[in-house]
C-alpha cells in the first residue's frame, strides 16, 4: 500500500442529457477530516450522500468540494420560459397601453418571472450525474494524493539516510569517547588522589559508575530498533501520518540524551545533524494521511 498525502486536486464532470455537472475537489493537510461543499441549494437533498463518499474514501484531511451544472447546449433558454405566464403578462400590458406603441424585446422575458417553477432538488437526473461526478472527482483526487505521497517517501528516505549517515559517525566515535572519559579520570586521580587522600578502589567503583552513566549503547539499540520500524512504515505504507510523528519523537528523545552524554565536538556535531534531519522528516509527515 502506498503513503498518501492529504495535499491533492481532483475533477470530475459528468453529462446527460439535459445537464453537464462539474465537481471539483482540493484537499489540504489537517489534524482531522473536515468537509466543506461549495455549491448550489439545490443539492441540500444529496448533501450527506456527498459528505459519506468524502469520509469514505479519506480518513484525513480538510477538504473544499466545489459542484457546479449547466443546462445542456442543445436546450435554449427559451424552452424555459412559461407560456401562460408571458401570455397573462402580454394580455395586462395591452389592456393597460391602449393608444401607446409598445415595443417588447424577446430576451425581457428571460426574467425569472417569466420562466417555468422548477424544483431541481426532485431532478434525479442532475442528482444521478452529480453523484457519479464526485466518484470521478475523488478518485483522481486520490491519485493525486497517492502520487504526492511517493514524493513525499522519497524525501522522507532521504532524510532518513542523512540522519543515519551521522549516526554511524557517532557509532564509530562511541569507543573513543569512552577511553577519552576514562583517561581524563585517570589523569585526574593521578593529580589529586594523593593529595586529596583517597581510596583508588572506592574512587574506581565511582568511575565505572559514572561510566555507565554516559554508556550510550542502550541509546544505540533504541535507534537501530526505531529505524527498522520506519523502514516497515515507509514499505507498508496507508495511514502513517500519526505513527510517523511519534517515531520521529522517539528518534529525537534517543539522539538528545547521546548528545547529553558525549563532550566530543565529533558526536555533538553529528547529533545537530541528526536532529535538523528528524525535523525535516516530522515537516513531511505532517502532510501523510
Amino acid at each position: 500500500m502506498s503513503l498518501q498525502s492529504m495535499t491533492g486536486f481532483g475533477r470530475g464532470e459528468k453529462t446527460g442529457d439535459n445537464y453537464t455537472v462539474t465537481v471539483e475537489a482540493k484537499s489540504v493537510n489537517n489534524r482531522f477530516r473536515d468537509v466543506r461543499l461549495k455549491m448550489s441549494s439545490v443539492y441540500n437533498s444529496i448533501e450527506i450522500d456527498l459528505k459519506k463518499k468524502v469520509s469514505d474514501s479519506f480518513s484525513r484531511g480538510s477538504f473544499d468540494i466545489y459542484v457546479n451544472y449547466k443546462r445542456s447546449e442543445k436546450n435554449s433558454k427559451f424552452d424555459d420560459i412559461d407560456e401562460t405566464k408571458v401570455s397573462d403578462f402580454l394580455s395586462k400590458v395591452k389592456e393597460l397601453a391602449t393608444g401607446y406603441q409598445l415595443n417588447v424585446s424577446p430576451t425581457e422575458f428571460l426574467r425569472s418571472e417569466f420562466m417555468k417553477d422548477y424544483d431541481l432538488s426532485q431532478d434525479q437526473e442532475l442528482m444521478e450525474l452529480t453523484l457519479g461526478a464526485m466518484d470521478v472527482a475523488l478518485e483522481n483526487l486520490k491519485k493525486s494524493r497517492l502520487s504526492e505521497g511517493e514524493k513525499m517517501k522519497k524525501v522522507i528516505e532521504k532524510h532518513r539516510d542523512a540522519y543515519l549517515s551521522h549516526y554511524e559517525i557517532i557509532k564509530k566515535q562511541i569507543p573513543e569517547f569512552q577511553k577519552n572519559v576514562e583517561e581524563k579520570l585517570q589523569k585526574k586521580f593521578s593529580e589529586f588522589g594523593k593529595d586529596l587522600n583517597i581510596d583508588e578502589p572506592r574512587y574506581l567503583q565511582e568511575v565505572v559508575y559514572y561510566m555507565e552513566k554516559l554508556d550510550v549503547h542502550e541509546e544505540i539499540n533504541r535507534i537501530e530498533a526505531h529505524t527498522q520500524k520506519l523502514n516497515e512504515i515507509l514499505d507498508k505504507g496507508g495511514e502513517v501520518g500519526r505513527q510517523l510523528d511519534f517515531l520521529v519523537q522517539e528518534f529525537n528523545r534517543e539522539t538528545n540524551t547521546i548528545g547529553s552524554k558525549s563532550s566530543l565536538k565529533e558526536i555533538s556535531d553529528s547529533v545537530v545533524q541528526m536532529k535538523v534531519q528528524l525535523e525535516k522528516m516530522r515537516e513531511q509527515g505532517l502532510n501523510l494521511e
